[in-house]
């Protein structure tokens, strides 16, 4: 399933940026939403937008796949050649305890932004007044959503020009101790991180619930960005004291990745 949201008084004389986001069925009607939570995008976008701190700018929801979200969203470069096979196990079995899997834990994220680059997003330049180059193509989601807004921006950087990786689960899996993958994600950004000069990235974190195990891990790929050449002009973290991993708290900070991908 996909959703394109259109801003008010779109029209075809115009050129409009795309945000593509995850988690799509979580990103408009809090009343059609499993946990009556949603990031009212509509709203922040069209306030945006009328009062001109954005460029005009069309959002492309993609709905998760239910019990594939995780594969879906899982980096699949740094789980299959960064790991070893005791690690992947290990892995498997955290996310099998967790709920999130059965025997051997399979990423096919490398197949889902292939979807994205050759499917979707062709289908959407065609049929839509937007800008195709990658200085008007962004990818924002939350959670495991931002884990692969990141990946996505690393593996196609010809494509994309942004990510907005908002409470991004650094663990992928549900716990931190005996975790290898924070460490093969960073190994892997340290290779992958698209150009600073053409690229933009934002991360951001709560303390509170899930998101109390992200900011020691968040910090330590800040420290990534740094040494990657990221300053503030294309970088950007901010944490939120008091903030929850949920869609009410995403909904509320979520003014601040818009305007710094599409001021």
């Amino acid at each position: 399933m996909i959703d394109v949201w259109l801003p008010y008084g779109y029209s075809d004389t115009v050129k409009y940026a795309v945000l593509y986001m995850h988690d799509g069925q979580m990103l408009y009607d809090a009343a059609t939403t499993w946990n009556k939570q949603s990031w009212n995008v509509d709203e922040t976008a069209t306030q945006l937008m009328q009062s001109g701190k954005v460029r005009p700018f069309i959002v492309v929801g993609i709905w998760n796949s239910g019990e594939n979200r995780h594969p879906d969203y899982f980096p699949q470069f740094p789980f299959e050649i960064l790991l070893n096979d005791s690690e992947r196990d290990t892995l498997s079995a955290q996310l099998k305890q967790s709920g999130r899997g059965n025997g051997q834990f399979k990423p096919q994220s490398d197949n889902y932004l292939r979807f994205l680059v050759s499917e979707l997003k062709p289908y959407i330049d065609r049929t839509y007044s937007v800008h195709t180059e990658r200085e008007h193509t962004f990818i924002a989601g939350s959670s495991m959503g931002g884990l692969i807004s990141l990946y996505a921006v690393c593996e196609y950087p010809e494509v994309f020009g942004g990510a907005a990786c908002l409470s991004t689960h650094w663990p992928g899996t549900f716990s931190v101790q005996n975790n290898p993958f924070p460490l093969a994600m960073r190994l892997y950004l340290q290779g992958r991180l698209p150009d600073a000069a053409t690229h933009k990235i934002y991360f951001d974190c709560g303390d509170q619930t899930l998101d109390a195990l992200y900011p020691e891990l968040q910090m330590q790929i800040d420290s990534v960005m740094k040494l990657s050449g990221y300053q503030s002009s294309n970088w950007t973290t901010e944490y939120f004291k008091g903030h929850d991993h949920s869609e009410k708290s995403w909904a509320q900070r979520l003014h601040i990745p818009f305007e710094f991908l599409l001021k």
